[in-house]
């Protein structure tokens, strides 16, 4: 795959997944969205060594938006109502001091 393709490949996928995060947020929608477009074009002219790089950033970015990011939103003074997404909530496994006998 050539790197035009794999750039324009991370761009949408980034994209996509502020849309995801920020959701109802047009705040923070508009300033990923801004970010995004600013970082892209800035680094336009760069080598291809520097894109590959960039590239793996991007990626890392884009993974610690999707799997880290609850939206939260403050409903009272001191209270914040948190929003997260159905991808991030795992099953609750309770903690044991003693480790499990596999049968």
């Amino acid at each position: 795959m050539g790197t035009r393709v794999k750039v324009l490949r991370v761009f949408k996928d980034l994209h996509k997944t502020r849309r995801e995060v920020f959701r109802d947020d047009d705040r923070a929608l508009t300033a990923a969205r801004l970010k995004i477009n600013e970082e892209f074009k800035k680094h336009k002219n760069e080598t291809e060594e520097n894109i590959k790089e960039m590239l793996k950033m991007a990626r890392a970015v884009e993974t610690i938006l999707r799997e880290n990011v609850i939206q939260g939103e403050h409903v009272e003074e001191n209270k914040v109502l948190l929003r997260p997404r159905k991808s991030l909530l795992l099953d609750n496994v309770p903690y044991s001091d003693t480790p499990r006998n596999k049968t």
